[in-house]
């Protein structure tokens, strides 16, 4: 998972309040309901020594980030609030927390809000018709970050119904200008692949329409496509069978990634590209060798030490005293080393704890090796 979303969080100054809330609506007294667990959540804070503008801004988002929510929606928020009461991070989780978290801390406590995130999948979304199609590129589902509409030639668009000498060239100018539509469609989603290199592009709506595309789609892109019958581009069609679909095929490939982490940590380890165990993985990300971070779930107690910056981090004092640090802390391993993986730029896989080997707490997979790199047994 791309983490660069996380480098506010520490950019700004701690304490921090971590808060993953169930925000669900699904009764008439939903609002009722949610505001008694959003109390609940700030007295809790407040009783962790939290200053009112921190709680008042959690009690606000959680409340406002379910505005205009309808009765049948389930879902959760993560939200992290920095000492001075800025919103430094906030996000709808892909369900109900399996636990809710609201704690104020030295540093905030996120593996279970990167547990509970619906994976940051790049993937383009596409409702088409026989005119044009509406394009909404995504990382997460249902978030939209960048939308276009394409509109193509509609003069004579719909093939003539009757007979006689001019029937086939109606027929005949209407297939082409659906062609000339779905070239036109088919330019504009190699361009948004090109720039954002999604894993699927998944397309919607009309039969003949999504037949034409499919045939168009380039080398670039022709791999990624995934057709769905559900959903179309009309003004007020049900669009919610769209973003479920969208939603699972992203779950799908986080799927993936979590089990294509756990073993490229053996593959490239046979190689040396691959350190486990909490001592190796520290050190990599010191010198900004991890690739990617893995992060089993739950976390050992581990305590590791940490400077003022996220990639000052060690095992213990000697650690330390060979960095030239003064001034340490001591924070949960899984924190130092997400903020480390924040810094260096490193991507983060959190899996549960039974796929990792050897019950490990973390590996990591690595860009390069050096000398100081342990070798492969």
């Amino acid at each position: 998972m791309d983490v660069s979303f996380l480098a506010p969080v520490f950019d700004a100054s701690g304490p921090y309040a971590t808060v993953c809330a169930d925000v669900t609506h699904v009764t008439e007294s939903a609002d009722t309901e949610l505001d008694l667990r959003v109390r609940a959540i700030a007295e809790k804070l407040t009783e962790q020594g939290a200053p009112e503008v921190v709680v008042e801004a959690v009690r606000s988002r959680l409340l406002e980030g379910n505005d205009g929510g309808e009765a049948g929606t389930v879902r959760g928020r993560a939200v992290v609030v920095a000492a001075d009461g800025s919103v430094v991070l906030d996000q709808q989780l892909a369900d109900v927390p399996r636990r809710e978290v609201a704690e104020w801390s030295p540093t905030p406590d996120l593996l279970p809000v990167l547990r509970a995130l619906p994976g940051r999948v790049p993937h383009v979304v596409v409702l088409t018709d026989r005119t044009g199609a509406d394009l909404t590129l995504a990382t997460l589902p249902g978030h939209a970050e960048e939308e276009e509409t394409v509109t193509g030639d509609t003069f004579q668009i719909r093939k003539f119904q009757g007979g006689g000498w001019a029937h086939h060239r109606y027929q005949h100018n209407a297939e082409n200008k659906w062609v000339h539509n779905a070239d036109d469609v088919a330019s504009h989603i190699a361009s948004v692949v090109r720039r954002a290199q999604p894993r699927f592009v998944l397309l919607a709506g009309d039969v003949r329409a999504r037949q034409i595309l499919t045939d168009r789609a380039s080398g670039l892109w022709s791999d990624l496509v995934v057709s769905m019958d559900e959903g179309g581009r009309a003004a007020g069609a049900d669009r919610e069978p769209v973003e479920r679909r969208a939603a699972e095929l992203v779950a799908e490939h986080e799927a993936r990634e979590e089990a294509e982490a756990v073993e490229r940590i053996s593959s490239a380890g046979a190689h040396g590209l691959a350190v486990t165990g909490t001592a190796p993985v520290v050190e990599a990300l010191r010198k900004a060798q991890v690739e990617t971070l893995v992060l089993a779930d739950p976390p050992d107690d581990e305590k590791l030490l940490v400077g003022a910056s996220p990639l000052e981090l060690g095992l213990d004092q000697g650690d330390m005293d060979a960095l030239g640090v003064q001034e340490v802390h001591s924070v949960p391993a899984e924190r130092a080393l997400v903020a480390a993986a924040v810094a260096s730029t490193a991507g983060v896989v959190v899996v549960p704890r039974a796929a990792m080997p050897g019950d490990i707490p973390v590996a990591a997979v690595l860009r390069y090796t050096d000398d100081s790199t342990p070798t492969p047994q």
